[in-house]
């Protein structure tokens, strides 16, 4: 019974994670998307399992990467109004 790569399963975490947290999220899932390409490089090599584990971890990262930038880039810009409609 072959192993499957340790890497893989904490990239799918950090990847779910980022999705479910807020503002942390955007960190955890840059964080998911390294893991999850070491951990593809090293399943490659070592022919180890958990390619599902590291392509569904590199996904969520992704995911929650857009997700969060989209919210943080969403608030700026509702905070920048906010000042500006107050200053007319």
């Amino acid at each position: 019974m072959e192993k499957t790569n340790n890497k893989s399963i904490a990239a799918l975490t950090l990847g779910i994670l980022s999705i479910i947290v807020p503002y942390i999220g955007l960190v955890l899932g840059i964080i998911g998307l390294v893991l999850s390409s070491k951990s593809m490089a090293e399943i490659d090599n070592s022919n180890e399992n958990g390619r599902g584990f590291a392509i569904s971890g590199k996904v969520c990262s992704i995911v929650g990467i857009c997700l969060h930038a989209l919210l943080i880039l969403l608030m700026i810009l509702s905070i920048s109004l906010f000042y500006m409609t107050e200053s007319s």
